[in-house]
């Protein structure tokens, strides 16, 4: 197969990258900034490069888009978060669309904020769409990116806290554990749904191969955790203590009250439902065994 990975110079598009070829597949990646050989330059404006790219392959996957919890959450970064996900969705189906011979799978990003925060009851993809600025800008991508079904296959992966030990929010989670300062955040009752690096890029090799699968999925383990409990958790793997508790008013100072309350205070509560009926299996289940395997390394 081959499959044109946008957002492939990424922290998740990176691992993707690695398991796809090691699977003998076709990859090149598609990035505003090519480093390697192979990879194609793009940008929203259709050029003759990642055109023809986008003509020869079998499939694409969709991970471009500005890191949510980069910066702070200003008017004008908000618009960037929100721009760098629908502008690349939109060239790219636009793209889909036009070719003679177009991909027969869309694989596009999306995230679990889609279900807006705060509530403990469980949510699977059957659940409706929340209210705040990350629905709404995981709603505009998934609308997106629906615009190729008339020609492919789309895959919408809503995308839990993906953890590994050199990337993603991982690192920085666990920096004040390792100085003997980390605790629990806010009240620790808000809710945690995590997936292992591992997980998420099984997850997506599963939905490529799998002519069932369309539409949303939740990538997350199928036990979310409290922040509490994750916190516990996160001290035993690394073997410190749990001691210093983070009140919600000293992020919301730091953060802003909307970036702190939808990224860390918040939480949402999202299972995997579509996934476990089709018989996904899940190698890390409990974030116990996550933590243990990521930091036995």
């Amino acid at each position: 197969m081959k499959i044109l990975i946008a957002g492939g110079s990424g922290f998740l598009g990176r691992a993707l990258v690695h398991a796809c070829r090691a699977d003998g597949h076709e990859v090149q990646v598609l990035t505003r900034h090519p480093r390697d050989a192979g990879d194609v330059g793009w940008s929203a404006e259709a050029n003759g490069a990642w055109v023809t790219a986008l003509e020869r392959s079998d499939a694409v996957v969709n991970l471009a888009g500005e890191g949510i919890a980069d910066q702070r959450w200003t008017t004008r970064r908000k618009a960037a978060i929100l721009d760098s996900r629908v502008t690349s969705t939109r060239a790219l189906v636009d793209a889909i669309r036009a070719c003679t011979d177009p991909p027969r799978i869309l694989i596009s990003g999306s995230a679990i904020g889609f279900y807006g925060v705060g509530a403990e009851t469980p949510c699977t993809e059957e659940s409706g769409a929340g209210s705040d600025f990350l629905a709404k800008v995981c709603q505009s991508w998934e609308q997106t990116a629906n615009a190729a079904a008339g020609v492919a296959r789309v895959v919408l992966l809503r995308t839990g806290v993906v953890l590994a030990r050199d990337g993603g929010a991982l690192p920085r989670m666990a920096l004040p554990f390792r100085f003997f300062a980390g605790g629990r955040l806010g009240s620790g009752r808000q809710y945690v749904s995590w997936i292992h690096l591992d997980d998420w890029v099984e997850m997506v090799r599963w939905a490529l191969g799998n002519g069932e699968i369309s539409g949303p999925i939740n990538l997350t383990a199928p036990v979310p955790v409290t922040n509490a409990e994750f916190t516990r958790a996160l001290a035993a793997a690394l073997r410190r203590p749990a001691l210093f508790p983070v009140p919600g008013l000293a992020l919301r100072v730091v953060l802003g009250t909307e970036m702190a309350d939808s990224l860390l205070l918040g939480g949402q509560r999202v299972l995997p439902a579509r996934a476990q009926r089709q018989g996904f299996q899940f190698r890390f289940a409990t974030i116990e065994s996550a933590l243990r395997r990521i930091f036995s390394d």
